[in-house]
């Protein structure tokens, strides 16, 4: 009856060459490396936008626009729809939950001199109980037509004068900052709020971009959308938030062909360089693989050896490529204090590069398939060599 070849004799001859051996697992740990940081750039831009979402809310905006930058929404249509029937009420004001926001996207400069879009939210007071996810970490909200702002946690690290008590010059005045603003890690911590009378002046506008509204899902819900979307005088339509910023995140969908993409010609490269590592293998231990056939180890046993030992040499890659994947995304958001993204609303949102278990989880199914990929032919032709043969050569 064959035996199995011992695990250990596979990975004891991982060690045999070490030079070879060394920089194939340098060459997998590299594609592990780039795939999990794109994979973490992919996953954390979702995770932000997603995040910024409330369950129990509903976004308004005109029918057609892709994003509340994009909309308009008059003060007479805000006067009437807050007081729809489906709108979640105030404990303490019985106030109806509805926040009148309007966004823009003035340019800020880093302390490098270059310039990005960043979003500003023109906001009443009722809109820190609206989105219930985001609150003031440092000093307070601002104050009606007073020329005072909160900035984001992002933005406060991010930007010149964007700490408490400082000034920053976007629009056409000088904003004063009165709070840090904190929400979990979501968009809302790259923009500014400011009190939407004061934005109003700032861009000679008075209208509003959107409406939050605060309505828990069920029947209510429903039954507001429809009359929302239903009113022929204003043309609007309301959907769910986090539909909303799932939609947001499509903008990272690129990202993801080209992580793929990525993938693919790397893991093509990694594939050749452990084939051609195994195969030395096979043919320097020629003599080796006829004593195993001889002392009665079957073919079987010797394919599933050698192709233990190519999978031995893709784990040490993967290991390899995670620990620097972990240390780069760590290193970078330390930095660069985050990575810096554009968003379909053309402003920028950074984000903290995160590796998640699914990101590492794909990382250790892509280095397992290239070690398959790498180790089976090599493997197979060492299984098909005959005691006699393999002796001869040797």
């Amino acid at each position: 009856m064959a035996h199995a070849i011992p695990l250990s004799y596979s990975v004891r001859s991982v060690f045999a060459r070490r030079t070879r051996t060394l920089l194939t697992i340098l060459v997998m740990a590299l594609v592990v490396l780039a795939v999990t940081v794109m994979l973490s750039l992919v996953s954390s831009i979702r995770r932000t936008l997603v995040e910024t979402g409330s369950p129990d809310n509903l976004i308004v905006m005109r029918k057609g626009a892709t994003n509340d930058g994009a909309s308009m929404v008059p003060i007479d249509a805000y006067q009437a729809v807050r007081y729809f029937a489906g709108i979640a009420a105030d404990a303490e004001s019985h106030e109806p939950l509805v926040s009148p926001e309007m966004v823009v996207q003035p340019f800020f400069y880093r302390a490098d001199g270059g310039r990005e879009n960043v979003l500003v939210r023109g906001i009443r007071p009722v809109a820190f109980k609206v989105h219930d996810n985001v609150r003031i970490a440092e000093g307070r909200a601002p104050s009606s037509s007073s020329g005072e702002a909160v900035v984001g946690r992002a933005v406060a690290a991010r930007y010149p004068g964007a700490v408490l008590g400082g000034e920053m010059r976007f629009g056409h005045h000088v904003w004063k900052v009165v709070g840090i603003l904190e929400a979990g890690g979501s968009s809302f911590e790259s923009e500014v709020w400011v009190d939407v009378t004061d934005l109003w002046s700032d861009a000679n506008r008075s209208i509003y971009t959107g409406l939050r509204i605060k309505s828990p899902a069920g029947g209510e819900r429903e039954a507001l959308i429809r009359r929302i979307e239903s009113d022929g005088r204003w043309a609007l339509e309301a959907k769910p938030e986090l539909d909303y910023y799932r939609e947001q995140s499509e903008s990272s969908n690129f990202l993801f062909i080209l992580t793929v993409l990525l993938a693919i010609i790397m893991g093509v490269g990694a594939s050749f360089g452990a084939m051609n590592t195994m195969f030395a293998a096979v043919k320097s231990r020629t003599g080796e693989i006829g004593t195993l056939r001889a002392l009665g180890f079957s073919r079987r046993s010797i394919l599933l050896s050698f192709v233990a030992e190519a999978l031995a040499i893709s784990l040490a890659g993967f290991v390899a490529g995670t620990a620097l994947a972990v240390a780069a995304t760590l290193g970078l958001t330390a930095v660069l204090k985050g990575v810096a993204v554009n968003l379909v609303t053309f402003t920028t949102a950074t984000v903290a590069l995160r590796v998640s278990a699914g990101n590492v989880l794909a990382g250790f199914v892509l280095a397992m398939l290239l070690g398959l990929a790498g180790g089976f032919l090599p493997a197979r032709r060492a299984a098909r060599l005959s005691p006699v043969e393999a002796l001869r050569r040797s």
